[in-house]
């Protein structure tokens, strides 16, 4: 007679041993994924800044997000781990209409992280190949007290008269840019009445933490955007009006939405007071404070590294629109030796 191994245990008994199981499970799979748990700086192919986010949500699962070199951070459709590696898939329409399928499989070793990513056509056909690194970003500490932090010598950034301290991020685009009247333009239409594709500029020194003040004025629909250290976007728009979004004026680029909308209409002054210490942003828009002390898990698109304990620049997008700015002015936050 063929007995149902099953059918031997109580109700009770079979429930314990289905619950052990599932435990047992979950354990062995949280010690596999958490390796791979945290915020990976990456270099991504090109050179480019990028950035990988990998946690755990309430079910035990694990989701996780890519940014890649521009633009704000994507969340995968898919994550899981496989024979050890984590797989994440991603389902993108391309601007042609066709669906391509992006597969990522990493490995991590140490403080490193490997990954390669294949893109597959609509057709089922692989039609991209690369491999990058990255390397595992430190977790944030407490939040720094402000009100406690030690100032240097503010240093104006703007000489009112030319672009001395400035350069070009990229020698080869049109310089739109230009000092009058004690202010920094940028005017993207060009001689024959078309827009141009300009550069960005950035400081000539590099810089720690510091106090940033400024003044600036966008066209209506306008666009530009201050980079802190080259790593950090704080957001220029015009968004007069809107609900408030990451993209929106005085936001950390596509990763901190502000609090409260305090932007002006198109073509008035705004003042912007922005601080970051330790990884920590401020921002107070026109007198108001709509980012307070809030962790930066990484760069944001356009970042020139994503070594967010390198020294850097400050850089100013100019490859959108008009913007102009004034009173600049950095003040370096002094550390303990």
């Amino acid at each position: 007679m063929k007995t149902n191994t099953i059918s031997c245990f109580s109700g009770g008994r079979l429930v314990a041993v289905s619950t052990l199981i599932i435990c047992m499970a979950t354990s062995i799979f949280a010690s596999t994924a958490k390796p791979y748990i945290g915020n990976w700086a990456l270099i991504i192919p090109t050179g480019r800044a990028g950035w990988l986010g990998v946690e755990r949500v309430q079910d035990g699962s694990i989701k996780s997000s890519m940014l890649w070199g521009g633009g704000s951070p994507y969340a995968m459709n898919e994550t899981k781990i496989r024979d050890n590696t984590l797989v994440m898939t991603r389902v993108k329409k391309e601007k042609n209409g066709k669906i391509n399928t992006e597969v990522y499989e990493a490995k991590v070793e140490g403080q490193f992280i490997k990954i390669n990513r294949r893109i597959i056509n609509d057709q089922g056909k692989q039609v991209n190949n690369v491999s990058f690194n990255g390397k595992k970003i430190p977790a944030h500490g407490a939040p720094p007290d402000l009100s406690i932090l030690q100032y240097g010598d503010p240093i104006p950034l703007f000489n009112g008269k030319d672009l001395t301290g400035w350069k070009p991020l990229n020698e080869k685009a049109p310089n739109c840019w230009s000092v009058k009247d004690g202010i920094v333009c940028n005017r993207v239409m060009g001689p024959d009445g078309k827009k141009q594709h300009g550069t960005n500029i950035r400081t000539e020194r590099v810089f720690n933490d510091f106090r940033l003040t400024t003044e600036v004025r966008v066209p209506e629909n306008g666009n530009s955007g201050i980079y802190l250290r080259g790593i950090y976007e704080i957001q220029v728009a015009e968004t007069f009006g809107k609900p408030v979004d990451c993209h929106n004026m005085g936001a950390l680029y596509g990763r901190i939405t502000p609090s409260v909308a305090a932007e002006k209409k198109a073509n008035e002054w705004q003042t912007l007071d922005i601080t970051l210490c330790e990884r920590y942003v401020t921002v107070i828009l026109n007198g108001q404070k709509i980012i307070d002390n809030q962790p930066a898990l990484g760069c944001t698109g356009g970042a020139l590294t994503s070594d967010e304990f390198a020294p850097g620049p400050i850089y100013l997008q100019g490859d959108h629109t008009d913007v102009d700015y004034r009173n600049m002015i950095l003040t370096p936050i002094l550390k303990d030796n």
